[in-house]
């Protein structure tokens, strides 16, 4: 049976429409390395932080079409940091882990995979040009949960975060929103950079475990900015 990886996230992996080219959610690029026999249903929106993913009833929309085999894959931490937003605040070691552990039940009573994805770094450098970590203690808390209830991790922070200290400020400004109207952002990605980050996940559900040899493809290629396509509206 064809299997499907829903994602829970925000917009460093949602889908994107046309007036925001080129900026790419890295769940974009996600397919071009699963093989044909796997879906992806891509649920991130941006904005959207483990709270208010379930707050929104986005996480009752998924659960509706989990079936047994599946995977949820969870990444959330960008939002979860924004302390003036109660609607979205969460606390790491506290309110996100009782979040994410929402998943988990959910993605255990369909008889699915559930697996937590650590938040994608930021680009951010110190003066030394040495890549700096963005996300508090948010990764740590996760990293936390997920040997606390014995589900996968993908640890996109650390991995991130190692990619970003070799291609160094000058290299990660191609794999960043850099556009060429003056549009610039450090958190969201070009294509390039959404296809490294989804090159990592898919990577690392392979050495999990949770996807099979059979199940990956092009792990060792970088996706074409061609094979990307926007949506022509904003995803409901």
């Amino acid at each position: 049976m064809p299997r499907t990886v829903h994602l829970a996230g925000d917009s460093t992996a949602g889908p994107k429409t046309r007036a925001a080219a080129p900026e790419t959610g890295w769940g974009m690029a996600l397919p071009y390395y699963l093989a044909d026999g796997v879906a992806v249903a891509n649920h991130a929106r941006n904005g959207r932080s483990s709270r208010s993913f379930v707050t929104q009833g986005r996480l009752d929309t998924l659960v509706r079409d989990l079936r047994p085999q599946d995977v949820l894959l969870v990444q959330f931490g960008h939002n979860d940091a924004k302390a003036d937003d109660p609607e979205r605040y969460t606390e790491p070691w506290t309110s996100y882990t009782e979040h994410l552990r929402r998943y988990l039940d959910a993605a255990r009573t369909a008889d699915a995979q559930p697996v937590l994805a650590t938040p994608v770094e930021r680009r951010r450098f110190d003066d030394a040009g040495d890549a700096v970590p963005a996300h508090g203690d948010y990764p740590a808390a996760m990293r936390a949960l997920a040997r606390q209830e014995g589900v996968p991790l993908v640890d996109v922070q650390r991995a991130s975060l190692d990619l970003w200290q070799e291609l160094g400020p000058d290299g990660t400004l191609d794999y960043f929103f850099h556009a060429d109207d003056g549009r610039r952002d450090d958190t969201h990605f070009n294509p390039p950079g959404a296809g490294a980050v989804a090159r990592m996940v898919a990577g690392a559900l392979l050495d999990a475990g949770v996807l099979a040899e059979d199940e990956v493809r092009r792990l060792d290629e970088q996706v074409p900015d061609a094979w990307f396509r926007w949506l022509d509206q904003d995803p409901a």
